[in-house]
């Protein structure tokens, strides 16, 4: 028998009747709720929170990521899928010529940078459902790089351990133009600039995003990547384009359960949901964190075999969350004891944040550059992303790098809706932690019966391969116990940015939307 989550949250959720905007930062919620104020729609504020949050959480995000969304407007879902792919000269063959010491992907340096998808997915969610113009909602981003801007607190120190690690692992000249943009005197409080970026920024407002495409930055990169042996061409970036997909859901306790498609990992926890439906979430004497943790790592197993590029996947991806396949996954897992399957976690660096506004249109979106600052290469204030580090070099695996593939990508949305009406947005950041923390939020929200906040705010785990665990400081002492009985190794951890961050935005039936942000960050809620 195991306790159930107790409500020990001490903060609440908000409320506001015109529109909300919920991120991990103060300055990025308010150049969102700028955008509400002016007569702009959720998709507006959520396009200048994202370049906000290249700006003032350059620790996870940066002009060089790659995003998704998934949007709610006119009473329908659309999903955004503007991941980039691999460079078209990239292989397995010049992977190991270049690091002939290396089996497998580098993680950072030119090689793993895969094409930014972030600033086309601005672009692209402003021209189909955006009111005002694409300059004015990058206004406030380039203004606080550009005149500077105070450092949050967990900013400030995920900055600090950054600069260390880079200190000690980036020799390479490539890596010259990172410490020239982020090598700063950092700590709370502190007024940074970061002019770079600001001109980046404003290149990219002027050309409504197409300098780093097919303008100014994207013939940068190219320069800067022959220069230092990388693999990554002008004409990649000329040729990306984002995709606007179907996202998938699961029925869970009477709601509607959304993730996008793959290449994404949000499959992952639908099918892990699916699995728990099978069993009574109300059920005192069952298991329940035990039950979660073991459909997560069935949920990998699958993950692993079936996830990638779906021009590559030879399975159709709404095949995997049938209710046959959840069945099967929980016929699997024993009550009685842990089993062994696979995972082989990165960290990441990700931000998530979420919008509404007084049409009742809302969206949820995550961008990143996956481990924390990403790959170490900066051009001309764009940090690019690391995405390539997730390929297998192993041609046996689905995940297999090839030229011109989107490889398994960790940054996963979450929506919730019930009866084909909007519940609202949700997400969960943190590589392989996403699908993990989106189980956890969903089940502590309709199996707990906790508030939005009180589900954010609840003690996490977190899997990492074979019976290996993690657990926060405050998780309950009864439940570690029984979980070690059932043979699962767990380590209580004291670095609390392992177990994700995250924000939720509900709409309620009157129409008041209700907010909760990430106890875990310098998350922050701006509503009107």
């Amino acid at each position: 028998m195991m306790k159930k989550i107790q409500k020990n949250s001490r903060r609440h959720p908000l409320y506001a009747k015109n529109g909300m905007v919920i991120t991990g930062n103060v300055l990025a919620s308010q150049a969102g709720l700028q955008m509400l104020m002016q007569g702009g729609n959720a998709i507006d504020a959520a396009i200048a929170t994202a370049a906000m949050l290249t700006v003032v959480e350059p620790t996870a995000n940066g002009l060089g990521s790659d995003c998704f969304a998934i949007v709610w407007i006119h009473e329908k879902l659309y999903g955004l899928n503007a991941s980039g792919k691999s460079p078209a000269l990239l292989s397995k063959e010049k992977v190991l010529h270049k690091h002939q010491d290396h089996l497998q992907m580098p993680k950072y340096g030119w090689t793993p940078v895969t094409v930014p998808g972030a600033v086309s997915g601005w672009q692209a969610l402003s021209k189909r459902f955006g009111k005002l113009p694409f300059a004015k909602l990058l206004a406030p981003a380039i203004e606080a790089a550009k005149h500077g801007f105070p450092l949050q607190q967990e900013t400030a120190r995920l900055w600090l351990k950054a600069i260390q690690n880079a200190k000690s692992n980036w020799q390479e000249p490539c890596f010259d133009a990172w410490f020239s943009t982020f090598d700063l005197p950092v700590e709370e409080g502190k007024i940074v600039k970061l002019p770079q970026i600001a001109d980046a920024l404003e290149k990219i407002a002027k050309s409504g995003g197409e300098s780093l495409y097919t303008g100014q930055l994207a013939q940068r990169i190219e320069e800067e990547s022959i220069k230092y042996g990388g693999f990554l061409r002008e004409s990649d970036l000329e040729q990306h384009q984002v995709e606007w997909v179907e996202p998938l859901f699961i029925n869970y306790r009477g709601y509607q359960v959304y993730e996008l498609p793959p290449n994404g990992q949000g499959i992952t926890a639908l099918m892990a949901l699916n699995a728990l439906a099978c069993f009574d979430g109300e059920n005192p004497d069952l298991p329940h964190t035990h039950l979660r943790i073991e459909a997560i790592k069935q949920a990998f197993a699958y993950a692993k075999r079936y996830i990638s590029d779906p021009k590559a996947m030879n399975i159709d991806p709404s095949l995997l969350i049938d209710a046959k396949v959840g069945q099967e996954m929980a016929s699997r897992i024993s009550l009685e004891k842990a089993g062994n399957d696979w995972l082989r976690p990165y960290g990441s660096g990700t931000v998530y944040l979420c919008t509404a506004d007084r049409e009742g249109n809302m969206v949820s979106m995550i961008q990143s550059n996956y481990m924390g600052f990403g790959s170490g290469i900066v051009v001309d204030g764009v940090s690019l992303q690391n995405r390539g580090a997730d390929f297998s070099l192993d041609e046996n695996e689905i995940n297999f790098l090839c030229p011109n593939k989107r490889t398994y990508h960790t940054i996963i949305p979450g929506f919730l809706c019930k009866a084909g009406k909007a519940i609202g947005p949700f997400g969960v950041m943190g590589g392989y932690m996403q699908p993990q923390g989106h189980v956890q939020v969903i089940t502590n929200l309709l199996d707990e019966h906790l508030d939005i906040q009180e589900s954010l705010d609840a003690p996490r785990w977190m899997w990492l391969k074979d019976n290996e665990l993690e657990v926060e400081t405050d998780f309950d002492p009864d439940v570690i116990q029984d979980l070690k009985q059932r043979g699962h190794l767990v380590k209580i951890q004291e670095e609390y940015s392992r177990f994700g961050r995250g924000q939720i935005l509900f709409r309620l039936e009157n129409g008041v939307y209700m907010g909760a942000c990430e106890s875990r960050t310098d998350s922050n809620i701006s509503c009107y």
